[in-house]
Parts: C-alpha cells; structure tokens; sequence
C-alpha cells in the first residue's frame, strides 16, 4: 500500500505529537512485543520511561510476548494495536486471512545467525553439520537457506532454547539471534563463529512492525504518532539506556544487566538499528524494494502464494516516511 486513502495522517499525526495531554484526551495504543521484555525491544521502554509516548497523545501499554504467545494470532484477535515480528511472518499471516501490513521496521536486517564451532569462509562449508532449529525456522529461513545455500540435505535436530547441546558437540550449528543466543554460548569457554544470515542474503528485516490493515485504514494519525515516539525510544536508547533498562528489568526481571548490556552492544556493533536505509531515511524505515525481496523468496520457496498475497496491499511506506529520526 503506496498511498493511504486518509490525506490528513500527517497533520493530525503532527497535532497530536504537539498537543498537551491537558487539551487532548489521549489515545489507548497497545504494543504487543515477540518475547519476554529485553534489549531488543528497548527503544520502546525507553519511549515509555522519558514520556514520549504521553508527549505523543498516547496512552501506551507494552505487553510480552513469550514462547507460547502467538502474536498474530492475538493481534488478529483485536488484543494489540500492532505487534513485532519480521516483515515476511506478516505475509504468510496474510494467506492466512490475518491481513497484517509491515508500518515500520526496529531493525535494518535480520537479527537470526548461525553459530558454529568452525570458521567458514563459505556458507556451503556447513553443510555437513547437524543444524538445531526451533519450530518457526521451517516457516521463515531455513526453506531459504536449502534452497540458497545448499542446504537441501542437511541433517536437522530440534533446538530446544538450550545452547547445551551445541557446546557438548562440535559438529552442531546452532540457530540464534545475534543479539541472545552468543551470550550464553560465550560462556562455555570453547571458540565460536557467528555468522548473520543477512550477510549470506537472507533478505527480511527484523522485529518489524506490524498492525492489521484495518488499524491502518481507521487510525493512521494515531500509528505515526506512536512510530515517531518509538523511533525517538530508540536513537536515546543506544544513547543512554539507562531508564529503558529500569522499566525492562520490571517486566522481566530474570534480565539480568549484563545480557542487557550484551544485547545493545551487539545491536550497536552489526548496526541494527542505526545501518542500511536508516542512514539516509531515518530510524525505522522500510523501502518497497527491501520488502519487495522478501515477498520474492516466499513465493520462490513456496511459503506463500503470489495470486493470495497482493504485494502492494501488505505493507504502507506513509506512516515512518516523514518520522525521519535520524541516527
């Protein structure tokens, strides 16, 4: 979706934005997030700790998700306004009939990695491993990564969100997310490599922000006004997490500060957030073709149906253009 059909978003984002709450009644806006409350969502935390949300006109509840939380499912259900997840979990819930549309994006890339007990200089060296992958791997990278990276016969465990296995066995590769599962990986002592699939080419964003077309369609105003607040969240966070940190370790408080502090180093090293478009476009941006590559190798590996999933209908560039906070 290029254009919305409500000409007005902008101003009306706008004047909420700098309008008093004294003057304004503000708006209940609800963000259900992918996981248990942690460093990967802190630029929201940190909106919510500094204000930025009631400066906003928001009235603005942050819920966790969790391994048994089914996002979507739950957005579907009318339970939040807009949800986290990468930007292809939104089109395969569209042939789904969940008519899901990607606003904005956290970060510039995926966050899922390989982590191995060998140097590689080619994904192709891996082969021959055993991978262990979660349940979700099958519906987003690993059809990606048979078909690209030759994967096809490659021998497959079940990973059970333990790196234990991983480090009692040199021939495993574990499935991870940059920012999570080397923490504890590192602490086994033993030489690892971790390698981004964004690098190899797998071409999603991730913790991408999702809203049903209909949130779209009804309260644009509303959803730039929390896209701005949230992408402010996020350039003062890797500034000075300090007062994300606090309202993080209330949600969730088995997070401890070190894995806080290990997660905004990893963000702030592979750019997540701060590289790729959000250089020139600001924090939070998405672009037609970025979003076009992703619809592309879910048709290419069958994950979803061109002639079900209209590509133009399942995502809106007018919401994050004009937030343009910068790096």
């Amino acid at each position: 979706m290029k254009t919305l059909r409500t000409p007005t978003y902008t101003a009306l984002a706008l004047l909420l934005i700098g309008t008093s709450t004294a003057s304004y009644a503000e708006e209940k806006f609800t963000l259900l997030t992918n996981w248990y409350a942690q460093a990967e969502h802190g630029g929201f935390y940190e909106a919510q700790a500094k204000g930025l949300y009631k400066q906003a006109g928001l009235d603005m509840t942050i819920k966790m998700g969790g391994p048994q939380v089914n996002v979507m499912q739950l957005l579907a259900a009318g339970q939040a306004d807009c949800t986290i997840g990468d930007n292809g979990q939104a089109l395969e819930m569209w042939q789904s009939g969940v008519h899901a549309m990607t606003v904005a994006t956290v970060f510039q890339h995926s966050p899922t990695v390989f982590i191995s007990h060998d140097k590689v200089t080619k994904p192709e060296e891996l082969k021959d491993k055993t991978f262990l992958l979660a349940t979700e791997a099958y519906t987003s990278f690993w059809p990606w990564a048979k078909s690209t990276l030759g994967y096809g016969n490659t021998k497959i465990r079940p990973y059970t969100f333990s790196v234990q296995p991983f480090l009692a066995d040199n021939n495993l590769v574990q499935q991870g997310y940059v920012t999570s599962e080397p923490f504890s990986v590192q602490k086994g002592g033993k030489p690892f490599y971790v390698y981004p699939l964004s690098d190899w080419g797998y071409p999603p964003y991730g913790n991408s922000i999702i809203c049903m077309a209909d949130t779209v369609q009804k309260r644009p105003a509303v959803l730039a006004a929390f896209i701005k607040a949230s992408m402010q969240g996020w350039k003062d966070y890797l500034q000075d997490p300090a007062a994300g940190n606090e309202l993080i370790r209330k949600d969730n408080p088995r997070m401890g500060a070190d894995q806080i502090a290990f997660g905004i180093a990893q963000m702030k090293k592979y750019q997540l957030v701060t590289g790729g478009d959000a250089q020139t476009g600001g924090i939070g941006i998405i672009t037609e073709p970025r979003l076009k590559e992703t619809w592309d190798m879910l048709v290419k590996n069958k994950l979803i149906d061109a002639n079900k999933v209209p590509f133009d209908q399942t995502y809106t560039l007018d919401l994050v253009k004009d937030a343009k906070v910068m790096p």
